[in-house]
């Protein structure tokens, strides 16, 4: 049996798991406060805090670091890396402290869990960040020569509800082919072909819009957007990736609330179906990618508990082949399953290295 703590810090707050083996025994959500973080300049400047409010939590429920086999940590915003499950090592932890290029709250757990690790004489490791990039040549293309479409997406959740129904179906992970849409504040649809993603949608800049976020835009109004003199640079990057979607349309990011809404409002309610038509589109554009040869379309996220949203997906793609669903993220499972793997042999973790440039790691 191995006993591995799964860290998965967000913007306001920083989930705990505590595992043997697959076996979730404890899992916490610690809320941070505003006014909490706002004392700190940088987001890594949090780290002392929320690595303390992490022994608290032990402590609290009888453990020690020392108790654990390893730590399993959310990879943070790396260059382009292969999928997979990696040793954090000082290179990682310098290049998350120093040299990414988004300060993001993610940072902070491959960080932290280093620190645990050197404390304990233990590793510790991070499985499928979101800059995981398989893309094949052909998925590069943009149209305009002097921009790469790039592979960014929620690879964790991703790649192991993959796992997960291929062990159901009963086929091996790397000969499944399937088109996985994860339907959360931000949304990623992609095609993943004999285990590889070959194709997903940037969810920040491409694909539907989701609760928070405007995906792809006509990008000549967006031309004229940005040079009207109306918005800063800032101003507009905030209006696409979070005032957008059903925020701009409905003034909440709450599916639930939309679909109650809707009950009497048939505005609200159409707000919604376009949402799941803009899914089914890309659904559907993802199961050109890999010509029709699927095992399965796999819808997960947040979103994805949602019946009567579900169903509306349905609507537009059960046509193309089996339909499965996998509501939630299962982050803390996923980091830890991944970890396992390593732990029992099953995979090989694989070592980062950084020296400069996008695809050195």
């Amino acid at each position: 049996m191995k006993r591995i703590l799964s860290i998965n810090p967000g913007s306001t707050s920083t989930k705990i798991g505590i595992f043997e083996d697959e076996n979730l025994l404890i899992a916490e959500k610690i809320v941070h406060s505003v006014e909490e973080l706002e004392q700190f300049d940088r987001i890594v400047d949090q780290k002392e805090k929320r690595k303390a409010d992490i022994i608290e939590f032990l402590d609290k429920n009888g453990y020690t670091i020392e108790m654990f086999d390893a730590f399993a940590a959310r990879g943070g915003i790396l260059p382009a890396l292969e999928s997979g499950t990696y040793e954090i090592n000082e290179h990682m932890v310098k290049y998350l402290t120093e040299l990414t290029k988004v300060e993001h709250a993610s940072n902070l757990a491959a960080v932290i869990a280093y620190g645990f690790a050197a404390d304990s004489g233990k590793k510790a490791y991070i499985t499928d960040p979101v800059s995981v990039d398989e893309f094949e040549d052909m998925a590069r293309f943009s149209g305009i020569k002097e921009i790469d479409r790039k592979s960014l997406f929620h690879a964790l959740n991703m790649k192991s509800v993959a796992r997960k129904v291929a062990d159901e179906i009963g086929k091996e992970y790397s000969e499944c082919n399937f088109v996985i849409a994860h339907l959360g504040g931000g949304i990623s649809i992609g095609a993943q072909k004999a285990g590889k993603m070959i194709d997903v949608n940037n969810a920040n800049d491409e694909g539907p819009f989701s609760p928070e976020r405007s995906g792809g835009l006509p990008a000549g109004d967006v031309v004229k957007m940005a040079f009207s003199g109306e918005y800063t640079k800032k101003e507009l990057k905030t209006l696409f990736t979070r005032k957008a979607g059903l925020t701009a349309y409905l003034n909440t990011n709450d599916l639930l609330e939309a679909f109650s809404r809707g009950e009497n409002d048939p505005k609200a309610m159409e707000v919604i179906e376009a949402m799941a038509y803009q899914i089914g589109k890309e659904i559907g554009a993802m199961c050109v990618v890999l010509k029709g040869e699927i095992d399965g379309i796999i819808l997960t996220g947040g979103m994805s508990n949602n019946i009567r949203f579900v169903e509306m997906i349905k609507g537009y793609v059960s046509s193309f082949g089996l339909v499965a669903v996998v509501p939630g993220e299962n982050e803390l499972e996923a980091l830890a399953t991944g970890t396992l793997r390593v732990l029992n042999g099953k995979e090989i973790f694989r070592t980062f290295s950084f020296e400069g440039g996008e695809k050195n790691a």
